[in-house]
């Protein structure tokens, strides 16, 4: 049993709410009113307990899975830290039962909101030292920095946790962008102040949320690009592959002249801005380049649609391109082609014109 107090408040100048968590659990001191991470002996309990809790509930499977997804990777950063298995893991601050409400019902609420993406640009760290269950800590605390490693993070001149493990674990596992895609709207903001008063700033999270663009046929991609001039080209072909397997939209090579009339290769590649870190990751690992541009661009892509023809020689699919719903563009797929080239003992060319003219 449990309540959820929600206060509208005005702090510096702002106007928003302050949630509080009011949990009705026998047998111990509770303080009511505080996050988490600041020295309360709060009812602790195991990993395994709290996801057979989640488990066992009448939440929606989407919330199941990502409230427990946030709870285990808690458990596995205190378990790093402390050196011992995940299952000898006590959860004390997070395992109490008003940090579970707000892991679970942030979860809740994300999917009510229907929403699909989130994107968070970085989080601010204070500096100083936090008191937890353990003991005096340095600030951020240690889990929230396992948490949080590979995540972009700036300095902020508070003497306070700014980010405890449980908000590092939420904003960590459902981040997918650094931005809104690009020509969104802002629908609706929302302001939510936390307890303690900070220094400098006010204590407060916004929320935004955003609708995307009608117009799914602009959108906007990294561009990637290095010159090569002291690796085989063999190996710049395997990286091509790879690039493709690990998602990239698009990736070419440019024969290039560089200085003293060396000849070597421009390599680019295209690819979602989310995924910025991965394929930088594989161009350094995987080539002899020491540093790599990017740039953002926009492009408009056509709608795109499959359809089958008949031909004397059996089905092909077509790749049709649409603009404002007529089409303007449509290829035989080639896959289809050469297959049944192959079986009729004929050329590819011949299952290709027979594909383009069954359209007519």
């Amino acid at each position: 049993p449990f309540e959820i107090v929600v206060d509208k408040v005005v702090e510096q100048g702002m106007t928003g709410v302050r949630a509080k968590v009011n949990v009705h659990e026998h047998h111990h001191d509770h303080d009511h009113g505080h996050g988490h991470g600041h020295g309360h002996h709060h009812h602790g309990r195991h990993l395994g307990t709290i996801l057979k809790l989640i488990a066992e509930s009448a939440l929606p499977d989407p919330v199941k899975e990502r409230a427990s997804a946030v709870f285990q990777r808690i458990g596995e950063a205190e378990a790093a830290i402390h050196g011992v298995d995940i299952e000898a893991i006590h959860f004390h601050e997070v395992g109490a039962m008003d940090s579970i409400v707000d892991i679970v019902g942030c979860c809740l609420a994300l999917h009510q909101l229907g929403v699909d993406g989130v994107s968070i640009r970085d989080l601010p760290q204070g500096h100083g030292t936090i008191e937890c269950a353990h003991g005096t800590y340095p600030n951020p605390a240690p889990a929230t920095l396992r948490i949080l490693e590979g995540f972009p993070v700036h300095d902020v001149d508070e003497p306070f946790e700014l980010v405890t493990p449980t908000g590092a674990a939420l904003v960590s596992s459902w981040r997918t962008a650094a931005a809104p895609p690009s020509g969104s709207r802002a629908v609706k903001t929302a302001y939510s102040f936390g307890h303690r008063k900070l220094n400098r700033r006010p204590n407060l999270l916004r929320a935004t949320l955003y609708e995307e663009a009608d117009d799914r046929t602009v959108d906007e991609v990294l561009i990637l690009e290095c010159n090569l001039d002291d690796t085989t080209p063999e190996l710049v072909g395997c990286l091509f592959d790879q690039l493709l397997e690990a998602g990239a939209l698009d990736v070419f090579t440019t024969p290039v002249f560089m200085k003293k009339q060396r000849q070597g290769i421009l390599l680019t590649a295209l690819c979602n801005p989310s995924d910025r870190e991965r394929m930088l990751d594989l161009v350094f690992r995987e080539s002899t380049t020491f540093g790599i541009r990017e740039h953002l661009s926009k492009r408009t892509v056509l709608e795109r649609s499959f359809k089958t023809v008949a031909t004397p020689y059996g089905a092909v699919r077509l790749k049709v391109g649409s603009r404002n719903g007529s089409p303007v563009t449509v290829s035989p797929e080639i896959e289809d082609c050469r297959k049944l080239a192959k079986e009729n003992k004929i050329a590819v060319r011949e299952v290709y014109d027979a594909a383009k003219k069954g359209l007519e």
